[in-house]
């Protein structure tokens, strides 16, 4: 199995499911969830994952006694691992800025707008679902030409700007809020909406434990039928082939 898609499963679903249960075992009144636009329709293991610990926490607020809330993040500038930082590094070194694509479009937002949507959530605002309004996305290419040219120097004479092509499950333009959702949305405050995810399955304690022996045993196909089975819209590539060979065992070809 694919040792990052292990650790995915591992981190946002297990991860998650340990964390809101020892919130419930010590009565914690609050318990938020950072999760990602990635998880809207998700197209990856990852955004997969996310969208299974949405779900995860929607159902354990409906049986235990702490409220549970998620918030969706899009990008947050200049943290660990966003794509300001590893620009500035860039930059610095003259260059190339790697982008994946001309066309790839993120919804990004400062710091301070990430922890005031997290304190919201957590101090007072009654829901499950919070989303920040964040206007139109930005296209990468434009963000790491203003960097460059920040730095004094000017894109694609003094820093080259190389494109590396869309990674395996990557979208060229992320969304916040799936059709339904945008639906459902209401303003609680400026710039916050509360929303309506989806509701968990009823089964979903024993699709977790499900999926909980796969990732152990290293079945990443099992893993990938497994999240495409509770993730509605998941739709993740090699899904026949998948369902085939799954098929072919059964009877014992």
């Amino acid at each position: 199995m694919d040792i990052q898609d292990a650790a995915r499963v591992s981190q946002n679903v297990l991860g998650c499911a340990n964390v809101l249960r020892m919130a419930e075992e010590i009565s914690a009144e609050r318990f938020v969830l950072v999760s990602t636009d990635k998880a809207v329709n998700p197209s990856s293991v990852m955004g997969a994952t996310k969208h299974v610990a949405e779900l995860l926490v929607r159902h354990r607020n409906r049986a235990g006694a702490t409220r549970a809330t998620v918030v969706r993040f899009g990008n947050v500038l200049d943290s660990a691992g966003s794509v300001v930082p590893i620009f500035r590094q860039q930059i610095a070194r003259g260059g190339p800025v790697t982008v994946t694509h001309p066309d790839c479009l993120r919804f990004v937002m400062t710091l301070r707008e990430a922890v005031g949507l997290t304190l919201l959530a957590g101090l007072g605002a009654e829901g499950e679902l919070f989303v920040l309004e964040m206007g139109e996305p930005i296209r990468i290419l434009d963000l790491a030409r203003l960097m460059i040219t920040m730095s004094g120097r000017v894109p694609e004479r003094d820093v080259p700007i190389e494109f590396t092509g869309l990674r395996p499950g990557e979208k060229l333009r992320e969304e916040l809020m799936s059709e339904q959702e945008a639906k459902s949305a209401q303003r609680v405050s400026d710039g916050v909406l509360r929303v309506e995810g989806p509701s968990p399955p009823a089964d979903l304690d024993a699709r977790l434990g499900a999926l909980a022996a796969a990732a152990a045993s290293g079945d990443r196909r099992r893993v990938v039928v497994l999240l495409s089975e509770t993730v509605l819209g998941y739709e993740p590539a090699g899904l026949r082939l998948v369902e085939t060979d799954s098929a072919a065992a059964a009877r014992g070809a």
